[in-house]
C-alpha cells in the first residue's frame, strides 16, 4: 500500500499526518507555533521556526508510521493563508518575520486605498474585499518598511509567498518557488477569472513582479524533496490554503455543498462550481481548490476569532486550565444568562469587514459567572459562523441541506448542538476531523495516482454524527436579533 504523507502548517500549530490509500491516520505529529505580538494589532511568526517545526513533525511522523521515503506515494501541503514572508533567493534567508494573517498594522493603508476608489477594482479582480487580512498591503509594506527591499526585489533578488511557497521552497531545496491558485487567491494580487497575477493589480499595491512565484495546480507533480531532508526522495504533489484543503477534505466537489472549520479563526465555504458568484452580503470569492484543468470556486466568510476565544479564557482570564476544560463549564449552566460575547480581538470579518471593532462583552449581571460568560464565548463562535451562513443564502438564493464541520472544536458538542439550532440545518460531523490534512493528502494522492478521481475520494467521507436542530425557528431568530444587537455596541464603541 502507499501511503500519503500530509504537512499542516496552521496559526498556531505544524502538522503531519500520514494517510493510507483509504484516507485513514496511520500516525501524525504536531508542535505549537510561537505567536508574536509586537505591537498592539500586530501578530507575526518566525519563518524559520515554521519551517523547522514543519520538517520535524514531518520526519516524526514518518517514524511513527514505520514508513520510509519510498513508502510515500506523495506529499501535499496546506497553510495557514495570507500570511505574508519574504526572503533572500541566494540565501533562502528571510529577510523580516512572517506577517500573520490577523495582523492589522496595513489598516490605514488600506482605508487610503479605499478612498482613493480602489475597491471597485480589486472586488471585480479578486472576488476579495480591500483588507488587511489579505497579503498585498502586507507585502507593500515589507516592500516599504524592509531597508532596501524595493530595490533589491525589482532585481530579482527577494522572493514573496504565503506559507505554502516557503515550504515548497525549503521542502525542494530552493529549486520551487510555487503557490497554488487558492493561496495566489488570497492575495488581492490574483485575478480570479483568467487565473493568473494582474497586472493593474500589482500597480496599484506596488509590487514587482519578479517577487512573486509561479502559480500552479492544487493538484499536479510538481517537484521532489531535496536530499538529506528525509531517507530519500518525496514528491511534492498537492498544495491547498487551509480552508479550500478542507472543503476537499469533506468532499464538497459540487455546487451548494458547504463546509465550517472551527480553528483559530471559523472559515465558512460553500462550493459554487465553475462560477464565481460576486457576493452582495459582505462574503467573498475565492478559487476552490482545482484538480483539474478548469478554474472552480467557492463563497467564503472568515470569522477572525473562533477557537481563538477559548484561548483567550484560558491564556488571558485563567477561567479553564485546559481547551478541553470549556465545555463541561458552559455546560454547567442552562444559558448563557442574558450575556453576549462579541469576540472582535482583532477587528470583525465577514460580513462586516470592520479592522476597528474590538471586543464586546454585555448584559452582564450580578449574577454572571465564570460558566456564563464560557457558555457565551462558545456561543459566539456558532452565532459569527450562522451570520454567514445567512449571507450565503442570501448570495445563492438557497441554504445548504447541510452544513459539513471540521477543525478542533468541531469536537465540541455543545457548540455543534448550538451550530445547528441556530441555522435550522443539520451540522454533521465526519469521522476524521482532520479534514484540512486530509484535503492535501487526497489532492496530492490524486497527482500520484493513488485516487483516480473525485468521487473515488467521496466514496471514502462518513460521518460520524449528525446534530440535528431542536430550537424553535422564532427561538433562533431571537437569538440571532440579541447577537445582532451585541455586535452594533461593538462597531458602535469602534466608532
Amino acid at each position: 500500500m502507499k501511503y500519503l504523507l500530509a504537512l499542516d502548517q496552521g496559526t498556531t500549530s505544524s502538522r503531519a499526518i500520514v494517510f493510507d490509500g483509504d484516507g485513514r491516520i496511520r500516525a501524525q505529529a504536531q508542535k505549537e507555533l510561537h505567536q508574536s505580538y509586537p505591537q498592539p494589532g500586530w501578530v507575526e511568526h518566525d519563518p524559520q521556526e515554521i519551517w523547522r517545526e514543519q520538517l520535524a513533525v514531518a520526519q516524526e511522523a514518518l517514524a511513527g508510521a514505520g514508513l520510509k521515503a519510498r513508502d510515500i506515494a506523495a506529499l501535499g501541503i496546506t497553510n495557514q493563508r495570507e500570511t505574508t514572508l519574504l526572503w533572500e533567493r541566494a540565501s533562502g534567508q528571510p529577510v523580516h518575520p512572517a506577517i500573520v494573517w490577523q495582523d492589522r498594522r496595513t489598516a490605514a493603508a488600506c482605508a487610503n486605498w479605499k478612498a482613493d476608489g480602489a475597491e471597485l477594482l480589486v472586488r471585480e479582480k479578486t472576488g476579495l474585499v480591500l483588507d488587511p487580512y489579505f497579503s498585498a498591503s502586507k507585502l507593500a509594506w515589507l516592500l516599504d518598511h524592509v531597508p532596501a527591499a524595493r530595490e533589491r526585489a525589482r532585481r530579482g533578488e527577494l522572493a514573496f509567498g504565503t506559507v505554502d511557497s516557503w515550504l515548497a521552497w525549503n521542502l525542494s531545496g530552493g529549486r520551487l518557488h510555487v503557490t497554488d491558485v487558492t493561496n495566489a487567491s488570497r492575495t488581492l494580487l490574483f485575478d480570479i477569472h483568467r487565473g493568473d497575477w494582474d497586472e493593474e493589480l500589482l500597480a496599484l499595491f506596488g509590487i514587482p513582479r519578479e517577487v512573486l512565484p509561479r502559480v500552479v495546480r492544487s493538484s499536479a507533480h510538481l517537484g521532489e524533496t531535496a536530499p538529506g531532508l528525509f531517507d530519500g526522495p518525496i514528491t511534492l504533489g498537492g498544495i491547498a490554503g487551509d480552508q479550500q484543503a478542507a472543503l476537499f477534505g469533506q468532499a464538497c466537489h459540487s455546487e451548494g455543498m458547504a463546509k465550517n472549520t472551527y480553528g483559530t479563526g471559523c472559515f465558512l465555504l460553500m462550493h459554487t462550481g465553475k462560477r464565481p458568484v460576486a457576493s452582495k452580503n459582505g462574503l467573498i470569492t475565492t478559487c476552490a481548490a482545482q484538480s483539474g484543468m478548469d478554474l472552480e470556486y467557492a463563497l467564503e466568510g472568515s470569522v477572525f476569532i473562533g477557537g481563538a476565544v477559548v484561548q483567550w479564557l484560558r491564556d488571558g482570564l485563567g477561567l479553564i486550565r485546559q481547551a478541553a476544560d470549556i465545555e463541561p463549564l458552559a455546560a454547567s449552566v442552562a444559558d448563557a444568562g442574558g450575556v453576549v460575547f462579541v469576540p472582535a480581538f482583532a477587528g470583525l470579518g465577514a460580513p462586516h469587514w470592520n479592522p476597528h471593532a474590538r471586543g464586546a462583552l454585555v448584559g452582564l449581571t450580578r449574577g454572571s459567572t465564570a460558566a456564563h460568560i464560557a457558555r457565551a464565548a462558545l456561543e459566539s463562535i456558532a452565532f459569527q459562523s450562522a451570520e454567514l451562513v445567512l449571507a450565503m443564502q442570501a448570495d445563492c438564493g438557497w441554504p445548504p441541506a447541510e452544513l459539513r464541520v471540521d477543525g478542533g472544536a468541531a469536537a465540541n458538542g455543545l457548540l455543534m448542538q448550538f451550530q445547528a439550532d441556530l441555522l435550522g440545518v443539520p451540522v454533521v460531523r465526519p469521522h476524521i476531523l482532520e479534514t484540512t490534512a486530509l484535503g492535501a493528502a487526497y489532492l496530492a494522492g490524486l497527482a500520484a495516482g493513488v485516487w483516480k478521481n473525485r468521487e473515488e475520494i467521496a466514496a471514502h467521507w462518513a460521518h460520524e454524527h449528525t446534530f440535528a436542530p431542536r430550537l424553535p425557528r422564532p427561538a433562533a431568530e431571537a437569538r440571532m436579533a440579541q447577537w445582532q444587537r451585541a455586535v452594533c455596541c461593538a462597531l458602535t464603541f469602534a466608532e
